[in-house]
């Protein structure tokens, strides 16, 4: 059984499908790590992401980089974004997406194009979405717990490019299949944002995928 979970960033989907990972006993891949860990290598070697040449370079980054707590910056992110509108990277890493979701069992993968491109086939596609403002003041609370010194207005002008990046890309624009459950999450919590996803993955299991 596959799930896929996609959804801009700070919608809720790295957890809801953390939580679903759990729920159903399925690995799962936070796929925009790996995006992650591309931008993070091209700055490591002092590349340019917006070069598609450095930012191919630094797929072959090393598998420790994915421990690397630098992944889970707004830097890292903003660099992930770059580097993921480049068609020679996104092939890099699809081969390594598509393993880990085709492999016995199944898996629940989250990203932005698991559904649409990575796991068309997958037995339950959930969009998870919020506004900009929710999403923004979640992402400046978590910044702020881990100290970084980020305004919300500063988070919300940032997500609105990334977004406007990601939906309008020539290579795996963010979008939701035609088949997903949509999940808005602008004014739901945690809990009640995990138990309606699992509500929803439970509901479309038992009516057979359709």
């Amino acid at each position: 059984m596959i799930i896929a979970v996609d959804g801009p960033t700070a919608s809720g989907k790295g957890t809801i499908a953390k939580a679903l990972s759990a729920h159903f006993g399925l690995p799962h891949l936070d796929t925009g790590l790996l995006y992650r860990a591309v931008g993070w290598q091209v700055f490591l070697d002092g590349g340019n992401p917006d070069d598609g040449g450095d930012a191919l370079a630094a797929t072959t980054f090393p598998d420790g980089l994915l421990l690397d707590p630098e992944l889970r910056s707004e830097a890292s992110g903003g660099l992930a974004s770059r580097v993921s509108v480049h068609a020679s990277v996104r092939q890099a890493l699809y081969e390594r997406q598509r393993s880990f979701a085709t492999q016995a069992g199944g898996a629940v993968l989250d990203g932005r194009d698991i559904g649409t491109v990575i796991a068309p086939d997958a037995d339950v596609k959930l969009f998870v979405t919020a506004s900009v403002e929710a999403r923004a003041l979640r992402r400046w609370k978590e910044m702020q717990a881990r100290g970084e010194p980020v305004t919300l207005a500063g988070i919300e002008d940032d997500l609105r490019r990334r977004d406007e990046r990601d939906r309008t890309r020539a290579e795996a624009p963010l979008r939701a299949a035609e088949d997903a459950i949509v999940l808005d999450t602008s004014d739901l919590d945690r809990d009640a944002a995990v138990a309606s996803a699992i509500a929803l993955v439970e509901t479309r299991l038992r009516a057979g995928g359709n």
